[in-house]
């Protein structure tokens, strides 16, 4: 039998929003219990804890952060991930450490499930040393040797250039950030700047003097055998071979919504959709994060900060013009750097969609759809349980997500003494 625990409020994700939500459930003298499948708070953007990185933001969170743990009304779960639901409210995690499994239960519950990369195919992309943009800089932030190495960044969004700044610090030599998005684009987008935001650009930008940024760029084949050696941009007009020992490619972000969808949220857009207040279409159930859509970390603090507050009932008009900012942002994020449909174009019958099943694009075509094209080839049966290519079909094919695909239990592998 599961051990057991109960609390006020239940919190699912240790990122930016999960903290700044943990910080004023706490401040409210709530029990929280907090889930996060990272061994320390920070997600994504702060990867093994915002006193790692050298931002003002994250080191005024993370001093923060200290506290929030030594609370004792913080029942604090790090490495565990949720895998299944008895009800809104009520949760099974594995613990991916010890390997026990936990029920926990609250009177109310917060996703602040983050991101993940998009990513589309295109011949070679399946070689090593050809990792997400955003996945490179996480496993250099976890300590990968890339000093000395020449990368190329390819995709689009300040994603690029952020992972640039990370990996330059590390002493790779970045040999080529490739935005696919156009230089008129861009100007547009930073037009549409805060003052402050324009400057954090403008800043990042000055500490990657001397790295090619080619804007209208994109890649077309990653080249090599055993491991890449080299990869093809094109302009639109012409193409070039560009040799790297490592390739991190960054097509923006999707909003992780699993966990959502289990539990019977409402998804619009791909995201988790929610009312004013960040309540989903659930009662008691809120959402807050880049799950509900992408807006960088400034959205997800704010948001963390304003579900909480929903959850206990407190005045949000103060929230009101400062959330509207920061969904103009991530409006302004999708609309100048919307991808160009020669992406979705690359992959050739041989290209691989589904790498857990090795499954290529000639592979699915025969089908119709994704649930037939599921049950003929085991597309999206594998470990990513259709994570990376359930969208890549969406996009390259047409094909409806939401059309024979639905999250199921287990979803994370986990030992069946779980469940029991």
């Amino acid at each position: 039998m599961s051990a057991a625990l109960q609390a006020d409020q239940i919190v699912v994700g240790g990122g930016p929003a999960g903290i700044a939500a943990v910080r004023t459930l706490l401040a409210a003298k709530q029990r929280v219990i907090w889930i996060d499948n990272q061994a320390w708070p920070g997600g994504q953007i702060w990867r093994g804890g915002p006193a790692r990185h050298g931002s003002a933001l994250g080191r005024s969170w993370a001093q923060s952060l200290n506290s929030l743990l030594a609370d004792p009304l913080l029942t604090h779960l790090p490495g565990h991930a949720v895998i299944a639901a008895e009800g809104p409210q009520q949760l099974l995690l594995h613990d991916s450490q010890g390997g026990a499994s936990l029920r926990v239960s609250g009177a109310q519950l917060l996703l602040a499930l983050g991101a993940r990369e998009r990513f589309l195919p295109f011949p070679g992309w399946t070689l090593p040393g050809v990792t997400g943009a955003g996945g490179l800089q996480a496993l250099v932030k976890g300590g990968w040797p890339i000093k000395g190495q020449r990368v190329v960044l390819a995709g689009s969004g300040p994603l690029l250039l952020a992972s640039a700044d990370t990996l330059r610090s590390a002493g790779a030599d970045v040999a080529c950030v490739a935005e696919q998005a156009s230089f008129k684009a861009l100007s547009a987008f930073a037009a549409g700047l805060p003052s402050a935001k324009l400057v954090q650009a403008l800043g990042l930008r000055w500490r990657l003097k001397g790295v090619a940024y080619r804007t209208g760029c994109w890649p077309v084949r990653a080249l090599g055998d055993t491991q890449v050696r080299a990869v093809v941009l094109t302009d639109g007009q012409r193409e070039w071979e560009l040799p790297c020992d490592a390739l991190g490619l960054g097509f923006g972000l999707l909003p992780n919504t699993e966990l959502a969808e289990l539990l019977g949220c409402r998804i619009d857009g791909g995201a988790v959709a929610v009312d004013e207040r960040l309540q989903t279409s659930l009662p008691q159930v809120f959402a807050a994060g880049e799950c509900t859509g992408i807006g960088g970390v400034d959205k997800a603090l704010l948001e963390g900060d304003l579900a909480a507050n929903a959850m206990l009932s407190h005045d949000l008009a103060p929230f009101a013009k400062p959330h509207a900012r920061a969904l103009a942002f991530g409006a302004l994020l999708a609309r100048h750097f919307a991808l160009r449909p020669e992406l979705l174009k690359l992959a050739d019958a041989k290209t691989l969609i589904c790498r857990c099943e090795d499954v290529t694009l000639g592979d699915l075509k025969a089908w119709p759809d994704w649930r037939e094209a599921k049950l003929q080839t085991r597309c999206g049966m594998g470990a990513c349980q259709g994570r990376v290519c359930g969208p890549i079909t969406r996009d390259v094919l047409g094909w409806p997500m939401a059309a024979g695909r639905s999250p199921r239990e287990p979803l994370q592998p986990a030992p069946m003494r779980c469940f029991l």
